[in-house]
């Protein structure tokens, strides 16, 4: 019997989830129905595009391009800055309901996961009436929408789910490609880039169905083994299976795209801070330490640099991972403009595992192991019981402007 398997991807999902946000918190106005984008910061219109709603979509406006540029497009657009604390909790609370019905998930991002649904398809009558189902109880339960792909292999799966959307459900077996897939355009194809549109356009290449009966060897010699994984993607061949079981981590890691470019090391830090929170929180939750830490950067130009460095001794503590994260950061930064920032932890083992302690390495924060354990762990807890927002250092805080200081030494 083949394997019936789910693709499950939020529409839209920063900009939905941000507008049920504000919808509850009074707004009248759903950024779904109007222009609007998630991304960038509206004094500045810098940054790029992490989410669009379907009517800017109507004016050209495409994930990933320049803020800047999209309001040029739409001089009427709204634009709302993204919260990924919130967006963590949306997506957690998704792949709970999820789980509870069909316990295969393998979670692919923040907003889509795969579910092998064979085991549960026997419950109802038909997989399109089982998607269909989940669909609008997702809908009705969180009040946002997803699409669902179905097929017999997971790379069909999700491509099928980026059919037409919002809030369909769709089918792509095998059997189906070459009625589905193949008259599309190459650019339609799971993991063909542009770069890799422009080669095979080249080659005159321009359908998934050219793709899928064109010599491998040729795509091969133009795209080395990456021709090879699109050769066997249109034509629907894939092994792979839906890993629902967790594998031992071989790290831990948070980046974000900032809503604005940094270009100040003070902006760097706040930011480095908050994403070695989260690290150290994740290695915490765990109950691992870290070896390893690891910076990158990403400049506006789109250039990445990145540096790590082995810890002297392995550690959970925000405190350490924040200043290794900023050591490595004033080691590598050449003073552009930064678009993305990130922070990885590897080289994890247990925290029951005995470490070696240097009897010579003070604490520069000047707080003992055990207290700076205890003061991560009773953060933890709050955060845990009233959200992430509930504390916030003041690091972390917005600069305050020059009438607002004023304002505050004469209240």
């Amino acid at each position: 019997m083949e394997p019936v398997i789910f693709h499950i991807d939020v529409n839209s999902a920063y900009l939905s989830w941000t507008a049920l946000e504000r919808l509850r918190q009074g707004d009248g106005v759903d950024l779904r129905l109007i222009p609007a984008i998630i991304g960038g910061d509206m004094s500045s219109r810098h940054g790029v595009v992490l989410a669009k709603s379907l009517p800017a979509k109507a004016f050209g406006i495409v994930t990933g391009e320049p803020v800047v540029n999209a309001f040029k497009k739409c001089p009427q657009l709204t634009m709302a800055a993204p919260d990924h604390a919130m967006y963590s909790q949306k997506s957690k609370a998704l792949m709970a309901f999820l789980a509870g019905i069909c316990p295969d998930i393998e979670q692919a991002s923040i907003d889509e996961c795969y579910m092998d649904f064979s085991s549960t398809a026997h419950l109802y009558s038909s997989p399109t009436e089982a998607a269909i189902s989940i669909k609008d109880e997702i809908y009705r339960r969180f009040g946002f929408t997803v699409n669902i792909g179905i097929s017999n292999k997971k790379v069909l799966a999700k491509m099928a789910s980026d059919f037409e959307k919002p809030n369909k459900v769709h089918t792509l077996y095998s059997s189906e490609i070459r009625e589905k897939l193949w008259p599309l355009p190459v650019s339609s194809l799971f993991m063909c880039g542009a770069s890799s549109v422009k080669v095979l356009q080249k080659l005159e290449i321009l359908t998934i169905g050219q793709l899928a009966q064109s010599d491998p060897a040729i795509l091969v010699s133009h795209l080395k083994s990456h021709g090879m994984l699109l050769w066997n993607y249109a034509n629907g061949i894939d092994d792979s299976i839906v890993i629902s079981e967790p594998v031992k981590r071989k790290g831990v890691g948070t980046s974000t795209t900032l809503s604005r470019d940094a270009v100040k090391r003070e902006e760097a830090a706040r930011v480095l801070l908050s994403l070695s929170e989260s690290v150290g929180k994740s290695l915490r939750e765990a109950g691992e330490n870290a070896g390893l830490i690891c910076v990158e950067i990403k400049y506006a130009t789109f250039q990445s640099v990145s540096h790590q460095t082995i810890l002297k001794v392995p550690s959970s503590s925000t405190d350490t991972i924040y200043r290794t994260a900023l050591a490595l950061f004033d080691s590598i930064w050449n003073h552009q403009p930064i678009r993305l920032l990130g922070v990885r932890a590897s080289h994890l083992v247990s925290e029951s595992e005995p470490v070696q302690l240097s009897l010579f390495e003070p604490n520069p924060a000047g707080i003992s192991d055990e207290k700076q354990k205890k003061l991560d762990a009773a953060l933890d807890s709050i955060r845990s019981r009233y959200g992430s927002s509930s504390i916030v250092r003041g690091s972390l805080l917005p600069e305050l402007s020059g009438k607002e200081k004023d304002a505050r030494k004469h209240s």
